[in-house]
C-alpha cells in the first residue's frame, strides 16, 4: 500500500510516493525541471496559470508510479500541499476565468490596508488574528473592483491546492485551515467570517464548501485519474498550504515545537495553543493543521518573500548557471563572517509583511571594487536571508514562540553550510534537519486522512534527522556584529 503527496510550488509540483508501512519515499519527481514562470504584468504582480500546475502535477505523478513501479490500485490515498493565500477564481463550470494571483504578488495591499482601517484594527485583529493585508480576500476584492468583467462570473473563489483538487475530484472544497490562510475565518465565531465577506461585498455561496483537513475530500474522476496515471475512485484525503504541511513533514504539531524551510520564500512557522497575534500583522497566526475545537493549535507564520530567489538569482543573471549551488556555497566560505563590510537587503520579491507590507527591493550596500570578489557576494547574499529570517523571528518570540531548537528538511538553503551555521550562530537555536520534504509530509498525511494510522505519531515512522548543527560559541560574537551593521542599514530604510 502507498500514499502520493503533491507538493504545488512556485517553482514546481513535486510528487512523491511513501510507503505506508514502512514510512520511507520509494520514489519522487518534481516537474519542470526548470522553474515555473511568475508572471510579472506590472509591477508588483505575480501570477501563473493553474493549468501549468495540473500539467507538471500529472506530469509527476505518472513518473513516480513508474520509478516505483507500482499498480496504480495500490495507490489508496492523495495528499495535497499547496502555496499558499494565491487565488483562483472559476465559473460555474470550474473554467479559470484569470490566471491565478499568487502569494508574491503586492497589487492587493491597499485593499486589505483600507478594510483594516475601515473595519477597525482592534476588532480585525480580535476576530481574523491578522490583518487582511495582502491575502485571498484582498487579491479577490482587487479583481472585483479592476475586473468587474471577470467578477461577474465568479462562482467559487479557491485556493492554490483547492484548485488542484477540483481538478482531481470535480469537487471544489477547501478547509478551516485553509480560510485562516487566506484570512477569511473568524476566530471568535469558528465559522467564515462573515463581517469581512459583507465588508468586501462577497456573497457567501462563493465559498467553497468546508472539510476537515484530515478526511475523504473527493475521489479521482475517471478523467483525472487517467491522466495522473492513479486509479479512479482513489480519495483525496488531506490538504493544507506549504507551511502547515512543511510542519507536518517533519513532526511539528504541539505548541514549542518550531519549523523552517527556505525555498523561494523563508519561513519560520512555531506552533501555540494561544490564541494570540502580532499587532502590526508582521507576523500572522492560522489553523494549525492539528488544530480542533478541543485541542487548540494555531500556527504562527513568519514569512520572508525574498530568500532562496535570491541566490537562485546570483547563480542565473550574475554567474549565468556557470557553477553549481554546491560549488556557490564554497566559494562563500572564502569570504569571513559579515563579508567584509558588504551588506545585502534581500528584499526583492513584493511587499514584505514582515516590514508592515513595505516592497524595499534588493540591494547591495559598501561595494568596494578593490575588496570586494564573488565570495563576498554570495556570502552577502546567504548572511542577508539568515538576518531577515533572524529579524522576524524575534518578532514572533514577542507573541510567545520561543525557538529553541528549528526543524527543517534537508533542501534548499538549508543544503548550505553557510546558511545553516549562521542561523544556529545567530539564533543560538539547535537545527535538525531531516529526511522529507513538503510531497512526503503531503502523503503521510494522506494516511492520517484515510485513517489507516492508530494514531498521527504512527505517521512518522521512517522519519530520520540527517544532520544536527549546534552553535558554535566562537563565530557568534562575529555573527551577531555582522547582524547589527545589518539591521542599522535596515532600519534607516524603513
Amino acid at each position: 500500500m502507498f500514499f502520493i503527496g503533491f507538493d504545488l510550488g512556485s517553482s514546481s509540483v513535486k510528487a512523491c510516493l511513501v510507503n505506508a508501512d514502512t514510512g520511507v519515499a520509494v520514489a519522487s519527481a518534481f516537474f519542470p525541471e526548470t522553474e515555473m514562470a511568475i508572471e510579472a504584468p506590472k509591477a508588483g504582480f505575480a501570477e501563473q496559470q493553474p493549468e501549468n500546475w495540473w500539467k507538471n502535477a500529472c506530469l509527476a505523478s505518472k513518473a513516480v508510479v513508474q520509478q516505483a513501479n507500482v499498480k496504480p490500485e495500490d495507490v489508496k490515498a492523495i495528499g495535497i500541499s499547496y502555496q499558499m493565500h494565491g487565488l483562483v477564481v472559476v465559473d460555474d463550470q470550474q473554467n479559470v476565468l484569470r490566471p491565478s494571483i499568487i502569494w508574491c504578488d503586492s497589487r492587493a495591499v491597499p485593499f486589505g490596508n483600507q478594510a483594516f482601517d475601515d473595519l477597525g484594527h482592534d476588532r480585525t485583529l480580535q476576530h481574523l488574528l491578522n490583518s487582511p493585508g495582502n491575502f485571498t480576500a484582498a487579491k479577490l476584492a482587487w479583481v472585483k473592483a479592476n475586473e468587474p468583467g471577470v467578477y461577474a462570473n465568479v462562482a467559487k473563489f479557491m485556493l492554490p491546492g483547492d484548485y488542484l483538487a477540483m481538478r482531481m475530484t470535480g469537487e471544489v472544497v477547501t478547509t478551516a485551515s485553509g480560510l485562516s490562510e487566506g484570512v477569511l475565518w473568524d476566530f471568535q465565531e469558528n465559522q467564515p467570517a462573515e463581517f469581512l465577506l459583507h465588508y468586501y461585498g462577497f456573497d457567501k455561496s462563493l465559498l467553497a464548501n468546508i472539510k476537515p483537513t484530515f478526511a475523504p475530500q473527493g475521489e479521482l474522476t475517471a478523467a483525472a485519474a487517467a491522466e495522473l496515471g492513479l486509479a479512479a475512485g482513489t480519495p483525496v484525503t488531506y490538504r493544507a498550504g506549504d507551511q502547515p504541511n512543511n510542519a507536518l513533514s517533519l513532526n511539528v504539531l504541539e505548541p514549542g515545537q518550531i519549523a523552517a524551510t527556505a525555498g523561494t520564500s523563508g519561513v519560520v512557522y512555531g506552533v501555540s495553543d494561544k490564541l494570540d497575534y502580532d499587532p502590526k500583522s508582521r507576523v500572522n497566526t492560522f489553523l494549525h493543521v492539528s488544530h480542533t475545537p478541543e485541542t487548540p493549535r494555531y500556527g504562527v507564520l513568519l514569512c520572508v518573500n525574498g530568500t532562496g530567489i535570491l541566490n537562485s538569482w546570483l547563480r542565473n543573471q550574475i554567474l549565468r548557471r556557470s557553477i553549481s549551488y554546491n560549488d556557490m556555497n564554497l566559494l562563500a566560505h572564502e569570504a569571513p563572517i559579515g563579508a567584509d563590510g558588504l551588506i545585502c537587503l534581500p528584499f526583492g520579491n513584493g511587499a514584505e509583511r514582515m516590514l508592515e507590507n513595505k516592497d524595499l527591493g534588493a540591494s547591495f550596500h559598501g561595494l568596494q571594487l578593490t575588496r570586494h570578489g564573488l565570495p563576498h557576494l554570495i556570502r552577502a547574499a546567504q548572511e542577508s536571508i539568515v538576518f531577515a529570517l533572524y529579524y522576524g523571528i524575534q518578532i514572533m518570540e514577542s507573541v510567545g514562540v520561543g525557538v529553541q531548537t528549528i526543524r527543517a528538511g534537508e533542501a534548499n538553503m538549508f543544503q548550505s553550510p553557510l546558511f545553516r551555521d549562521t542561523m544556529a550562530n545567530l539564533t543560538g537555536a539547535t537545527i535538525e534537519l531531516y529526511n522529507t520534504d513538503g510531497a512526503q509530509g503531503a502523503a503521510r498525511g494522506a494516511g492520517i486522512g484515510l485513517g489507516h494510522y492508530k494514531n498521527q505519531q504512527d505517521a512518522f515512522i521512517g522519519l530520520n534527522i540527517t544532520k544536527t548543527i549546534e552553535p558554535d560559541m566562537r563565530a557568534q560574537e562575529a555573527s551577531r556584529n555582522a547582524y547589527n551593521s545589518w539591521l542599522e542599514l535596515l532600519e534607516s530604510k524603513l
